[in-house]
């Protein structure tokens, strides 16, 4: 394999159906969904008036009542995790020199909530065209900015190194953890926090998918209603959360005797240029993401024991990541065990790709594949192992998570057992 990469130490989750990494992992291996209806707002009128969300307490979860003032939910979401996971890697931030520590956040909408309340304030509702600045709060402008994200993580870690927001839409979390692998591989940090953050789960995103009709309508049935790869699908779920992960070089890893979850071995983006939304139903966009990817890590379709699928629950998308599976594993395709876990925790749009990438950190931990939840109808179209219902004991020597995103965006990375690697 590859010498291209680095380590994952700490793994830090807030999400729906489950606050903190072990929470989060067991509700995945229960196969526990945690989609219900719109609490967050009243979704009255709404196309589709369902969601993933988190039961979120901010001082609950250690936030002061001055940076619940300041921060955006996203934000919030994002320090918490990320003090989970420089707590799991027993990273002493003041034993790592502050400018050798980076931070990469991704988010697909920033701080859409706090944006969203803070124009109501200062249009009066919508009733004013020209809104009145002095009726916003002084925190506006951490709201209109991503980059608090960044500053927000890197004040939480003590961070002086490189720090980026990266928003690719849906890949996002994929991305923003390949570029924290990145500042690593080129010597820029030997430390970097990164992950995802979004909650999204507000009027004007919410309108947005309605008008587009990307989003499920089974509102009477919100605890089944995201359903990756099934005949009966309608759409995908939104969901909400965060996750942060602390990266290190695998000699910095291995001086402080850290515990490593899994080697970043590989990642590879790609673009369709073809549609803001749609797909082709080939999949080779994708499909050549997944073989660069492996060309990288010098990974052959027979290692990878487990596909952490996209899998939003669009007939589209479903049809198109199969395909590319296919056109990228070959043969080897039809015995590899592919799940989607936005069946359990919905679409959190940004944040997804950093929550699946922590979930394929555990499922090689732990020798599990979470399940693909709520299929039961199996699209006779789509024809490769997509787990249903119930977790399963394999062995997860090599993961390949895959991500898709609107505008064309293709990612895959690749995270391998500890010691596989070859690497220093």
């Amino acid at each position: 394999m590859s010498r291209w990469g680095a380590v994952v130490t700490g793994v830090g989750v807030v999400a729906p159906g489950g606050i903190g990494r072990e929470a989060y992992w067991d509700a995945l291996t229960s196969g526990r969904t945690a989609t219900r209806g719109i609490t967050l707002f009243d979704p009255a009128g709404f196309r589709s008036r369902i969601a993933a969300e988190v039961d979120f307490d901010p001082v609950a979860a250690g936030l002061s009542p001055e940076e619940v003032a300041r921060m955006d939910r996203s934000a919030q979401f994002a320090v918490v995790a990320g003090r989970e996971a420089l707590a799991d890697a027993g990273l002493e931030p003041d034993r790592v020199p502050p400018e050798r520590m980076g931070v990469s956040v991704g988010s697909a909408v920033g701080c859409t909530m706090r944006l969203e309340d803070e124009y109501v304030v200062a249009s009066g509702a919508g009733a004013r065209w020209e809104v009145d600045p002095g009726a916003a709060s002084e925190h506006l402008y951490r709201a209109l900015v991503p980059s608090t994200l960044a500053v927000e993580l890197a004040w939480t870690a003590g961070a002086e190194g490189p720090a980026a927001v990266v928003s690719t839409g849906c890949t996002s979390g994929l991305d923003a953890v390949a570029h924290g692998v990145r500042l690593i591989c080129e010597g820029s940090a030997d430390v970097v926090i990164a992950g995802a953050t979004d909650a999204p789960i507000s009027p004007i995103t919410v309108a947005c998918f309605d008008a587009i009709g990307a989003t499920s309508r089974n509102n009477a049935d919100a605890g089944t209603a995201s359903r990756p790869f099934d005949r009966d699908r309608d759409g995908f779920v939104l969901g909400e959360g965060a996750a942060v992960l602390v990266l290190e070089s695998r000699r910095h890893a291995a001086r402080r005797g850290a515990h490593a979850y899994a080697d970043i071995v590989g990642f590879a983006q790609r673009s369709n240029a073809f549609h803001m939304t749609g797909l082709k139903p080939d999949g080779l966009d994708m499909a050549e993401a997944i073989k660069a990817a492996m060309r990288r890590a010098g990974v052959t379709p027979e290692m990878i024991g487990y596909v952490n699928a996209h899998g939003s629950g669009t007939v589209q998308n479903d049809r198109h990541e199969t395909a590319a599976i296919k056109a990228s594993l070959g043969r080897a395709a039809y015995g590899v065990p592919v799940s989607s876990i936005k069946s359990m925790i919905g679409h959190s749009l940004g944040a997804i790709g950093a929550l699946e990438v922590a979930a394929c950190a555990l499922a090689v931990e732990y020798d599990v594949v979470p399940p693909t939840a709520n299929l039961r109808h199996p699209d006779p179209a789509l024809d490769l192992d997509y787990v249903p219902v119930t977790a399963r004991k394999n062995v997860n020597d090599v993961v390949l998570s895959v991500g898709s995103g609107f505008g064309g965006f293709q990612s895959a990375m690749l995270l391998a057992r500890p010691g596989l690697t070859g690497g220093e």
